[in-house]
């Protein structure tokens, strides 16, 4: 008997659904679409928990005709094509006629629809690939398409959803793509029966970008409008100083379908070239114009891939575009790092700050009316309050437009425990040259470790550390500790105490620092220094469970949206070791406690902005182990020196100090060398001092 067997259409559409639908988001988006393609001005989306209880589209769009909708849930089965030649002139989102089938197969359907010519609707439920029978019904004109049960008889596949929050972050961001490139149609989201968005009808893409990322980022972006032949490129780009760590703020649209390109991406970075810094990323929602004929968007199942007929036009009418409008502009008038923007909706900014008050204000009361202890006010989540030089913390509360914004925060009543660290009046001073106003004024400034993006808005410094780090008696690391600890002695004994009191370093391009050493010299990248001697304190602080945290008198609420907020939450626990208190506050925002008593001054806002960016664009949903390293790394970049900033001598001869503390000195926590040493013998003989 032969092994190839036929396999049953039941077995082919779960296969088909496995393509199209990866999770509730991949509902939302086909439902969506088939509602834009039926030419709907209001669609409405609500979702339950998530999009595993229901999710329902409705719309006001042509309907689905009584005779059709049976045709609607089959496979391959459209009305927006005929022919092969037909796929090299699409004009609609959708096409293949799969959509509705795939959903179908693995979840509870319900479609009631009515053309508006015709008195009475009709409806058809299919529960898992079974098919019902065509009903009449009462509806009003247009289709609403109602899934229960997602995934029901594919719990594989359920069990890979996230939680309800990080799905509907997801949703979101689906929703957020096809309103932006949907401007005319009035959008309506809701979650849990609550309004997330309701965004009327415009004529104005700029008044749709303004509902969903508010003024801070719409009155720094730049309109671009150029037509070249058939094609035109035409919408806005952020301006040099409004740029991100991550690519997930360059929406890009074809012929009103979001789309991803790498070569546009490069022609889109090549047009910042030496506006912005590297490993920094330019924001832009550009909307591409061309003939259907000339692009084949049959490539990918989601429709998010494409190939051009003739890429090099594409790609230098982007650069050309961009690069003109940059040179008929005064970029440096501008060049003022904005505020960042709020992804929450505009309208409903007053009811969440109202909303906000009130219990802020109940908080404050149950404060007072606790045990009058004057602990209340200072204490910390975990110990006493950091009052030590390098806490950079500040009883007054600095105005939060401004880049070395603090919230403000409740007085310490204990000094900080430093018996086993060494401070000394550089180590502050290096700080407090970190964080003072002129560090700011470079807008975009990052830098890049080992792959890791950083930016240097809002970042300050402190070098600390212990005698001897307690992670060389973690038990997971036993076995490397002794190698470590012997390189280490065996390299560092030239930076001992009593040559460090006469040592005198060069600092060269306000980045590396030269220092002789008896063997002969050390190049020592101070970024990657410092970057490791934090890393190493804060991993020894939350080992000993020694991280202090600096509660806020007042907890601050942060905008992240959705799929940002549902991130951070997810790594709560990790977050609660690092010192920070957050919790869910709704509508994409949550709430600030404590954060970090050792960042200090270092806006706070800012950096859990840029940890929820950093977990969008990485894969980090494994272990709590792997989240909690990645969270270090990335506090340890935020707050260690950059280069490009000049040094005092103190300051240089205090950071070889805590390099000779620190048990590996050799490496970043990403892998890269923090020093090149070259011998005397290297340097006589480059020099032919060397016999022959």
């Amino acid at each position: 008997m032969g092994r190839i067997q036929q396999l049953s259409n039941s077995v082919v559409n779960k296969i088909a659904a496995g393509e199209v639908i990866e999770r509730p988001a991949s509902v939302v988006k086909e439902l969506i679409e088939n509602s834009i393609d039926s030419g709907a001005l209001r669609v409405e989306v609500d979702i339950g928990a998530g999009g595993s209880e229901y999710i329902r589209v409705t719309d006001d769009g042509g309907g689905i005709h009584a005779d059709d909708i049976l045709l609607a849930v089959t496979t391959h089965a459209t009305s927006k094509i005929r022919t092969a030649d037909d796929l090299f002139q699409i004009s609609t989102l959708g096409f293949r006629g799969e959509a509705l089938a795939s959903i179908a197969e693995v979840s509870q359907l319900k479609i009631r629809s009515r053309i508006p010519d015709s008195d009475v609707g009709s409806e058809l439920v299919v529960n898992l690939g079974e098919r019902g029978d065509v009903v009449p019904c009462g509806c009003a004109a247009g289709t609403c398409i109602e899934i229960r049960q997602l995934f029901a008889n594919t719990p594989v596949r359920r069990k890979f959803l996230k939680s309800d929050a990080t799905e509907f972050g997801h949703i979101s961001e689906q929703f957020t793509r096809i309103a932006l490139a949907r401007s005319h149609v009035h959008m309506v989201l809701r979650h849990n029966d609550k309004i997330v968005y309701e965004l009327p009808a415009t004529d104005r893409l700029i008044d749709r970008l303004e509902m969903f990322y508010g003024t801070a980022i719409s009155e720094q972006l730049i309109s671009i409008d150029h037509q070249l032949g058939e094609m035109r490129l035409w919408g806005y780009v952020g301006h040099p100083a409004v740029n991100k760590a991550t690519r997930k703020w360059q929406h890009l649209f074809l012929n009103g379908r979001w789309f991803q390109d790498r070569s546009i991406q490069h022609a889109l970075s090549e047009a910042y070239r030496g506006l912005i810094m590297v490993q920094r990323h330019p924001i832009c929602f550009l909307f591409l114009e061309l003939n259907p004929a000339d692009v084949d968007v049959n490539v990918h199942p989601t429709k998010v891939e494409v190939r051009f007929q003739d890429p090099q036009s594409i790609y230098r009418l982007m650069l050309s575009s961009l690069r003109n409008r940059f040179l008929g502009m005064d970029l440096d008038s501008k060049l003022k790092v904005p505020a960042e923007a709020s992804t929450v909706d505009p309208q409903e900014q007053n009811e969440i700050q109202k909303e906000f008050s009130q219990w802020a204000k109940t908080e404050l009361f149950k404060t007072a009316e606790i045990a009058g202890s004057p602990l209340m006010v200072g204490s910390t989540v975990s110990g006493t309050i950091a009052n030590s030089p390098l806490s950079l913390l500040s009883s007054t509360t600095v105005d939060r437009g401004t880049s070395d914004w603090s919230p403000e925060i409740a007085p310490g009543l204990n000094r900080f425990e430093t018996e086993n660290l060494e401070w000394s009046a550089a180590t502050h001073r290096i700080v407090n040259r970190v964080n003072s106003p002129s560090h700011f004024d470079q807008p975009g400034h990052s830098e890049s470790t080992g792959g890791m993006e950083r930016s240097e808005i809002d970042e300050a410094a402190c070098a600390v550390q212990p005698e001897k780090s307690d992670f060389e008696h973690d038990s997971s690391q036993a076995g490397e500790t002794s190698e470590v600890s012997h390189a280490s002695a065996s390299q560092n004994h030239h930076f001992s105490t009593e040559f460090l009191e006469g040592v005198r370093a060069l600092q060269i391009h306000d980045c590396y620092l030269v220092v002789e050493t008896p063997e002969g010299m050390t190049v020592i990248d101070q970024h990657a220094l410092h970057e490791r001697i934090l890393y190493e304190e804060f991993r020894r602080r939350v080992h000993s469970k020694a991280m202090e945290s600096q509660r806020l008198l007042i907890p601050v609420p942060i905008s992240l949206g959705f799929r940002g907020s549902s991130l951070l939450l997810d790594c709560r626990e990790a977050l609660d070791q690092l010192g920070f208190e957050i919790c869910e506050f709704g509508q994409g925002t949550i709430l600030l406690s404590a954060y970090p008593a050792m960042l200090g001054k270092l806006n706070q806002e800012q950096l859990l902005r840029d940890l929820a960016e950093q977990l969008e664009s990485s894969s980090l949903e494994s272990a709590h182990r792997d989240i909690l390293d990645e969270l270090l790394n990335m506090m340890a970049c935020k707050a260690a020196v950059k280069s490009g900033q000049k040094l005092s001598q103190e300051e240089i001869e205090e950071l070889l100090r805590q390099r000779h503390l620190v048990a590996d000195a050799h490496h970043c926590p990403h892998g890269r060398p923090t020093a090149l040493n070259l011998s005397r013998t290297e340097l006589d003989r480059q020099f032919g001092r060397l016999g022959s």
